[in-house]
């Protein structure tokens, strides 16, 4: 390779590089934002909260009140395990419906 096509392929390489990472770093940002907590899908009206006594815990939508605590008493089991929680300590603290 000569220095000009050297300089030429470097000239468009770096950018191409930032692209490609910025596109697969946003493609799994969105990923790691809905991993987190389940939304609330547009009839869901009731949501509840669990926590372990250490560790993360758990928020959850559903349609019905019953729904949403099983939903999120499972959120907080699976993300206490993960933290290094008690995932056996889980206990719902917080259920509403929205009217």
């Amino acid at each position: 390779m000569t220095g000009t096509t050297a300089r030429q392929c470097s000239s468009w390489v770096l950018p191409s590089l930032l692209v490609i990472n910025l596109a697969l770093t946003a493609g799994c940002a969105g990923k790691a934002a809905t991993a987190r907590y389940s939304t609330a899908s547009l009839g869901d009206a009731c949501y509840a909260k669990a926590l372990p006594t250490s560790g993360e815990g758990g928020l959850a939508w559903g349609s019905t009140l019953n729904t949403a605590r099983k939903k999120s008493l499972n959120n907080c089991i699976r993300y206490a395990g993960r933290s290094g929680g008690t995932p056996d300590t889980c206990r719902v603290v917080l259920a509403e419906c929205r009217h």
